[in-house]
């Protein structure tokens, strides 16, 4: 049987390395959709927006919550620079869905004081936080 070619995956946010690992699959929240990685992938470098990345390895799916950056891909590595990065297995549920409910009440509340945009992507990160613990 032929030997299963992998990829190392690195994915960094500036506090910290989150994951390191040779995989065979990897799936990236891009900016102009989802982007399907596998071995031997052609030279790219891609936005990312937030989202899930969803990396395929020995039979099992690990999400990891990501919020923005960029991924760079060649030579069989593929290198994710994110603003932040949880694994579904550290997320602290009761803290996201804190966020969440702050960031529901800032723009249910309105007014001219709030940053809506801010607000906004407070709350995208916090659902995509929950959605990658399975919440």
């Amino acid at each position: 049987m032929a030997e299963e070619k992998l990829q190392r995956l690195e994915i960094v946010t500036p506090q910290k390395k989150t994951y390191s690992q040779d995989i065979r699959f990897v799936v990236l929240p891009g900016t102009e959709g989802e982007l399907g990685v596998l071995p031997e992938h052609a030279p790219l470098v891609s936005a990312l927006k937030t989202g899930l990345a969803r990396v395929h390895h020995e039979g099992k799916v690990l999400k990891i919550a990501v919020s923005g950056g960029f991924a760079e891909i060649r030579n069989n590595k593929v290198t994710v620079l994110a603003n932040a990065a949880e694994r579904e297995d550290q997320i602290d549920v009761e803290r996201a869905q804190a966020a969440k409910e702050r960031a529901e009440q800032r723009l249910s509340a309105g007014g001219q004081d709030i940053d809506v945009i801010r607000a906004e992507a407070a709350l995208k990160r916090a659902l995509n936080r929950l959605k990658a613990a399975g919440q």
